[in-house]
């Protein structure tokens, strides 16, 4: 199928934006969609956290959205489809093109506890954080929600929200997504420079062999890093476990970190460490090395571990005293439209949560459909585990706990 045969949206400006941007914003990605399998919706169903009493100072909060048209957003890194000859975020220039709305787009988060604990105290006092739209993990988005640290959305303003997929409009950190919408999916699992260590990993025991020592790195988000390793242990982490589970999964972390096996702890900026080769192998993100193995001649091979790997969404939220949560609205509509969805997909590499988005992309370019990464297998599927819902006290002694191990 030609790229001028497939499917637009059916709004007439976003489909001629769309037309317009045309091949150009597929320069770096070729192809990535909604994976609309039920067992892949049954996972993304489980994603969440446990509950407890809000804590924000709520403030009276003046929309100057229709005086004022701009939107700050905070995502993480590499995260949004980019034109490396501009210097431009494509499908930002069409949205401002479309609304007039111009986005100061940041790059601003590297990792959710170390976000969290950088706006947390201006969240509970009610206070502006300079961002009206911030991108965070189920967990943590369930930690603001319930803490009254975030805005509820206005659905008519996002009439495209009826495009995600129907296993997460209904979540149990956000019941019937009053507050949020997923931005992407992925995996965590381990990967490793194919030339570095050409004998590859199976598993995280395969992290700890001593031609590896001082060269492997983990995540700084508990639930991926202490996820693959309680899997390991042979824990089921979405089922019934406590707190003598956790505590052997830290021992092993403990341990490796203390004899110089482990060579840092991160969050997304543990990428620099594997393109730089200070690194060789890690526990990882599975859109990252995608994306990585694009920019540099395919170095990185990633797999699910044999014992299981992590299953996460990443959410859009509107912070409890953003003056311009209209503005954010139209933002998030227009990310839900299935082209808009597509062009993003097909440069962040990983799973789409708008259906109708991986339609867009066979007509596209079918070839990389066939992805495992970006289109999940059953095998794949059948091995991704959602770290089960903490309640706050549990929440807190685990985090805790994690955090003693690592040294932070």
């Amino acid at each position: 199928m030609s790229h001028s045969q497939r499917r637009l949206p059916q709004d007439p400006q976003i489909r001629a934006l769309v037309q317009a941007m045309g091949q150009r914003s597929f320069s770096r990605r070729s192809v990535l969609g909604a994976a609309g399998a039920l067992s892949l919706s049954g996972l993304l169903a489980a994603c969440g956290t446990g509950g407890s009493k809000s804590e924000a100072s709520k403030p009276a909060v003046n929309d100057i959205s229709a005086e004022d048209q701009s939107l700050n957003w905070a995502n993480w890194t590499l995260y949004l489809d980019y034109d490396d000859k501009k210097k431009t975020y494509p499908t930002l220039d069409a949205f401002t093109k479309k609304t007039g709305i111009k986005v100061n787009y940041a790059e601003d988060i590297d990792g959710n506890d170390s976000y969290y604990g950088k706006v947390q105290g201006q969240l509970k006092s009610g206070q502006d954080i300079g961002q009206d739209i911030v991108t965070l993990t189920d967990w943590m988005a369930g930690r603001l929600i319930r803490q009254g640290y975030t805005q509820e959305l206005n659905r008519d303003n996002i009439p495209n929200a009826a495009n995600l997929l129907p296993s997460l409009q209904n979540v149990d950190f956000d019941p019937g997504r009053k507050h949020s919408l997923t931005w992407q999916t992925g995996y965590a699992g381990i990967a490793w420079n194919k030339k570095a260590f050409p004998k590859g990993l199976k598993s995280v025991e395969d992290l700890w062999d001593p031609a590896l020592k001082g060269r492997v790195t983990v995540l700084d988000e508990m639930r991926d890093t202490m996820g693959l390793l309680m899997l390991q242990n042979g824990v089921d982490v979405a089922g019934q476990w406590g707190e003598s589970e956790f505590s052997a999964a830290t021992e092993v972390l403990r341990k490796n970190i203390d004899n110089g096996q482990i060579r840092q702890v991160k969050g997304n900026s543990y990428k620099q460490d594997f393109i730089s080769g200070d690194a060789i192998a890690g526990i990882v993100w599975s859109g990252d090395m995608v994306q990585m193995n694009f920019e540099n001649d395919d170095q990185w091979e990633f797999v699910i571990p044999e014992a299981g790997g992590t299953l996460w969404s990443d959410n859009l939220l509107v912070p409890v005293a953003s003056p311009r949560k209209t503005n954010a609205e139209k933002l998030m509509d227009f990310y839900y439209d299935p082209a808009v969805a597509a062009q993003v997909a097909a440069y962040v590499n990983y799973i789409c949560p708008v259906t109708g988005a991986k339609e867009e992309m066979e007509k596209i370019d079918p070839e990389l459909t066939e992805n495992p990464l970006i289109f999940p297998t059953d095998a794949d599927l059948a091995k991704a585990h959602v770290f089960r819902s903490l309640d706050a006290d549990e929440e807190a002694t685990l985090a805790s706990a994690f955090q003693d191990a690592i040294g932070a």
